[in-house]
């Protein structure tokens, strides 16, 4: 017999109070927000706050973002299941789970291989398999894969890295913090036919900084 989910309230009030509330109603979005346990992608002792209306630390100074901004990025994105998206910044695989839930394939990259191993056991816990990981250098891109349809960054940048850019497919769909290190505009891009991006400002947000390749960069 399945064990009771003590967290389904905690979940249910996530989505109606935090999330619809704020004008998130696609249904996909929120039923892909109601089937990931995110109790399960924190660590234990922040297990009672995994639904709180806030970011969670997960070590090395990252977060695990507010259910909210997961939401609204996931929802600009306008996933289908046919797509294949790539996310930077996996963490500790949360989002890369609701993006699961809704596309066909999610080829998600962290740099920190601490977290990726985190992010790995997060996701097959939660029964996610149809997603790839890679521990690199994010703003790289995954070339082998291009072109994906839909680019999720979950790391505040000056501008779209061009290799992101580039790998995106004509039509497709980038969604990125975009600003100083303080504070962003939550940004998305659609990529023309001629290679540019028409864009559109979302909102003020605060992310953790995309950390640029170095000279010695693997």
């Amino acid at each position: 017999m399945t064990a009771p989910d003590e967290f389904a309230a905690a979940r249910a009030a996530m989505l109606h109070l935090q999330i619809a509330a704020r004008g998130i109603l696609d249904s996909r979005v929120l039923r892909a927000m109601g089937d990931v346990p995110r109790h399960e992608f924190v660590a234990p002792h922040l297990r009672s706050h995994a639904y709180d209306d806030g970011p969670l630390p997960i070590g090395h100074g990252q977060t695990i973002s507010q259910p909210y901004i997961v939401a609204r990025m996931t929802e600009l994105l306008e996933v289908a299941g046919h797509h294949r998206v790539l996310e930077i910044g996996s963490g500790c695989g949360y989002q890369t789970a609701v993006l699961c839930r809704l596309a066909g394939h999610v080829y998600a990259i962290e740099r920190l291989e601490e977290l990726a191993a985190r992010a790995r056991d997060n996701l097959r816990r939660a029964g996610i398999e149809n997603y790839s990981l890679a521990c690199a250098d994010g703003t790289r891109g995954w070339p082998q894969h291009a072109p994906f349809d839909r680019v999720l960054v979950a790391a505040a940048a000056p501008a779209f890295p061009a290799a992101l850019v580039e790998q995106l497919a004509v039509g497709g769909r980038i969604v990125a913090p975009l600003g100083p290190r303080h504070v962003q505009q939550l940004t998305l891009g659609v990529k023309r036919a001629d290679g540019g991006l028409d864009t559109s400002t979302h909102g003020a947000v605060v992310f953790v900084p995309l950390i640029e390749p170095g000279p010695h960069s693997a």
